[in-house]
């Protein structure tokens, strides 16, 4: 991904709640709200990006495991939330192509 087109948290945190649909690849503790919303998550105060502010949020994940910080993710379990469970790459070409294949 070419950096210039990289926004930073503090830019993009607040686009978030006017998105429609937010695709959350292989991230975890980084989109964590328990580092905003518990103050005992070992996480606590860590800037995460604040996608579970969208209207819907597709996490596409191989499983449910925790993160490198060992804690549960709040964020897939939300009502807004849709895990898509499979290897990366394989899910988001099968949704390219389905993707393309819808008429202009």
């Amino acid at each position: 991904m070419p950096y210039d087109i990289v926004l930073e948290m503090e830019e993009i945190n607040d686009d978030f709640e006017h998105a429609d649909v937010v695709l959350v690849v292989g991230a975890n503790d980084i989109v964590n709200p328990g580092a905003l919303e518990d103050p005992a998550s070992p996480i606590a105060g860590m800037p995460v990006l604040e996608v579970w502010k969208a209207r819907t949020v597709v996490v596409s994940k191989r499983s449910m495991a925790a993160g490198y910080a060992g804690v549960d993710n709040p964020l897939f379990y939300k009502d807004n939330t849709r895990m898509w469970f499979g290897d990366a790459k394989g899910s988001v070409d099968a949704l390219l192509r389905q993707l393309e294949a819808i008429p202009a």
